[in-house]
């Protein structure tokens, strides 16, 4: 019989940290399966362990250059929760208005810096163009803006945390200072551009999408569960509410407050990936696959609490009869969808009578031996969970980031898509592009998503010249 076909995709290009695809081809050259691979390892619940909870703030925003903020912001709720403690509500208007600033950012990145070249310049464009200077070549007014918005992004945390990347701010109890009115007023003079910029990056996606409407609703594309916060109304909330589960077909299969997850949120170890696979209880392993991220909020969101982001929602959602969409592609409209909202609602924040007040803070004792913090990062639903003894020292540590929840409809997508172009063992760098773009419309964040308590499997073997295996030594 003849041996399996293997195709390697190593780096899977233009996303954060270390990854690659393999797909297996049968003798007609047909796939037989795909995977995504976490290669890297990073293990903060076990280091962590041992230290003082009130530092995980600044050590867990650590794991990562692109979402600090996100992790910052969990861990500060969870460490509310340790110490039993209400914050302030200008400290927990400036909270929000920092995590606005990260959605901003972030998401103007990952449009303009990562995703629209496959976009604008096309999937089987020349590769060594197809990439953010192609697109500062040959949409030099659109890369300018993006470049904008993400620094505008920044600007919001900067003012508020003393610097863009790893700033200091939220903190156990509330924040660490108050926003100045000369910050303020800075800050509200950058938001007409801010729109025009989100407005232009909407009108670029929609106008790629009617061109090749049938491609961007059938890529990556399968029913699965979904998974957000929402408010008491049930709009799009991004920094605290409910859980949300809806089924493929818009049904919701449960909704509860975040720190009841583990009640319904297990999680699988594959030996072939550092990133474990999350699933819903209720469906089991793999059967429970379900969505996180800007797709999986606007998907069981009833709406969006701001007008702007609301309007446009309703063109998204008459894609769909029963209002769910299923192509990853579609990861890019919701993200925009977003990238608005977060725009309305720091305004909406920045003009609100309290956000300079200066009671920004209280201060208490460790009251509880654990704490969850939940919050919506621009990837996903983001868990940090924490167990401390008496004195408040670090006894567990539980992370559960959104490229973590996503790990098995990303490697549905990977097939999905590879199974789509590859036909009679014919491959061409455009296709592998587009299997590396169905890891990309998720926006994965490889560095956040790998962690472990205890040991790693580890697997040596040694083999002869001709690959013979000599001797194998594997742990569990």
């Amino acid at each position: 019989m003849p041996a399996l076909r293997k195709i390697t995709i190593n780096p899977v290009s233009r996303l954060e940290g270390h990854g690659k695809v393999t797909i297996q081809l049968d003798a007609q050259g047909e796939v037989v399966d795909a995977r995504f691979h976490v290669t890297q390892f990073r293990g903060y619940e076990r280091f962590c362990q041992g230290r003082p909870f009130e530092e995980m703030p600044i050590i867990t925003q650590r794991i990562c250059g692109i979402c600090p903020v996100s992790h910052q912001l969990a861990s500060a709720k969870a460490c509310d929760a340790i110490l039993g403690v209400t914050i302030p509500e200008t400290a927990w208007l400036l909270r929000e208005l920092l995590h606005m600033g990260q959605y901003i950012q972030s998401h103007a990145l990952h449009f303009f810096h990562l995703a629209s070249p496959d976009l604008l310049l096309g999937w089987d464009s020349d590769p060594a163009v197809r990439n953010v200077m192609g697109v500062i070549g040959s949409f030099p007014d659109a890369a300018l803006k993006g470049i904008r918005l993400r620094k505008f992004g920044q600007e919001m945390i900067s003012a508020l945390g003393g610097k863009k990347i790893h700033p200091v701010f939220a903190i156990p109890g509330g924040v660490s200072d108050a926003l100045s009115p000369q910050d303020r007023d800075r800050l509200l003079g950058g938001f007409a551009e801010a729109y025009s910029a989100c407005h232009l990056a909407l009108e670029l996606f929609k106008e790629w999408f009617w061109k090749h409407r049938e491609e961007a609703m059938s890529f990556g594309a399968f029913p699965s569960s979904y998974a957000g916060l929402v408010d008491a109304d049930g709009n799009l909330t991004l920094y605290d509410g409910r859980l949300r589960v809806k089924d493929s077909q818009g049904g919701i299969l449960a909704e509860f407050h975040p720190p009841a997850y583990l009640d319904f949120i297990g999680e699988k170890v594959e030996p072939w990936s550092y990133l474990k696979f999350p699933f819903l209880r209720s469906k089991g392993y793999p059967d429970g696959c379900y969505r996180v991220g800007p797709l999986g909020r606007v998907n069981v969101a009833d709406g969006f609490a701001t007008p702007r982001a609301n309007e446009e929602l309703k063109e998204f959602r008459g894609l769909a009869s029963n209002g769910i969409l299923e192509s990853s592609l579609l990861y890019h409209w919701a993200r925009l969808l977003e990238l608005l909202y977060a725009l309305e609602r720091a305004e909406e924040i920045l003009h609100d009578d309290r956000i300079c007040d200066t009671d920004i803070r209280v201060t208490a004792a460790p009251a509880n031996g654990e704490g969850v913090g939940v919050i919506e990062a621009p990837r996903g639903t983001l868990i940090h969970h924490y167990w401390v003894d008496g004195h408040g020292v670090m006894e567990r540590v539980n992370l559960i980031v959104a490229t973590g929840h996503n790990n098995i409809a990303m490697n549905l997508a990977v097939k999905d898509v590879a199974r789509r172009h590859i036909r009679g063992g014919k491959v061409t760098e455009g296709i592998l592009n587009r299997v590396e773009g169905a890891i990309r419309c998720y926006d994965p964040c490889l560095s956040c998503s790998t962690h472990a308590i205890g040991q790693m499997p580890l697997q040596v073997q040694v083999r002869d010249v001709q690959g013979g295996l000599l001797y194998e030594l594997q742990r569990d």
